[in-house]
């Protein structure tokens, strides 16, 4: 069994929703889910700073803030209408709910541009139930620069105060999208585990959205994880090559750097998204995860290092 530590999931949630749809994961998603032996999420609430299309027209969208409590909203009713799954915060309320059959989510703040200056929007963050948060997504905004901005600049005294406050709150702070600079002054103030849920290997695939080997072990140093990412361009530069064995290769590799209980899930499948968004052959959506598994074990990982890396390894970290 499977605990995806990034889905994007409550995207398609908004959409059909605000399109008069009702029980989206469970009529869209949930077949799936269960194909790819997925016992648990992390349900990443994303909104760009700026206004995206699959808003559309709706009244009050405008700012992110608004779009983010529209998806917050969303998320909840989905929560209602679902009794096969649990809203958890805790390694404990995710084992609970799996001993009574249901699936179980966590949620996770994907760039927290909507708060704007406001560092208690981070305590409304929490209060929702979030327990994992990113700074920024890859724009830059008054706490950090993502990976699509100057990859040198630090974090903001805003930001640095952002990471003190999630730390204080119990928010594990998430570095994927996050900068060179800014990864490095996480690191520098952390005082417990930091993730990547959902990056790979800059060694593998030479983007910025992947992480150099000095991140990994710096990752490692904190007690935290890395989740390996399914989107196709961050698996590997050529296309031929963006595959579901490259993928695991990505997790040999952290593995190796870091050791295998710092390794992960962070699969972010983004298929529902439209053309762009494809993950690597192989892992077109998360019903083929279990070929990211049989790809491990070619590998020669055993049974016991596949579920470290399957649920346990994030598990202790949320724990």
């Amino acid at each position: 069994m499977v605990l995806d530590g990034h889905s994007d999931l409550l995207y398609d949630v908004v959409r059909r929703r605000l399109a008069g749809e009702h029980h989206v994961l469970e009529r869209r998603h949930l077949d799936r889910l269960r194909k790819g032996g997925v016992e648990g999420l992390v349900l990443a609430l994303w909104t760009n700073a700026e206004r995206e299309t699959f808003w559309g027209d709706v009244p009050g969208m405008e700012s992110a803030a608004a779009r983010t409590d529209l998806m917050m909203r969303c998320a909840r009713l989905e929560v209602v209408e679902s009794p096969w799954l649990a809203a958890v915060r805790t390694a404990a309320g995710a084992e609970a709910a799996r001993r009574e059959g249901k699936l179980y989510a966590f949620f996770a703040v994907e760039g927290m541009a909507a708060i704007g200056e406001d560092l208690t929007g981070i305590d409304r963050y929490a209060d929702f139930g979030a327990r994992i948060g990113m700074l920024t997504w890859n724009e830059t905004n008054a706490l950090a620069t993502g990976a699509g901005g100057d990859p040198y600049s630090p974090l903001t005294d805003l930001g640095r105060q952002a990471v003190a406050r999630m730390q204080e709150l119990g928010l594990v702070v998430d570095v994927s999208h996050l900068n060179d600079g800014g990864f490095a002054d996480v690191i520098r103030l952390a005082r417990g585990p930091v993730i990547a849920s959902h990056s790979n290997c800059r060694a593998l695939c030479d983007v910025r959205r992947n992480l150099t080997d000095d991140q990994l072990r710096a990752i490692r140093d904190t007690g935290g994880v890395v989740g390996v990412n399914v989107y196709h361009g961050f698996v590997h530069t050529d296309p031929a090559k963006q595959t579901a064995e490259m993928l695991a290769h990505h997790a040999a590799h952290m593995a190796d750097v870091m050791g295998i209980e710092h390794v992960a899930c962070g699969f972010d499948f983004c298929e529902f998204f439209g053309p762009g968004n494809e993950g690597a052959a192989g892992l077109e959506d998360c019903g083929e995860i279990p070929a990211f598994f049989r790809c491990l074990e070619k590998l020669g990982m055993t049974e016991r290092e596949r579920s470290m890396i399957a649920r346990e390894n994030l598990l202790r970290v949320l724990a």
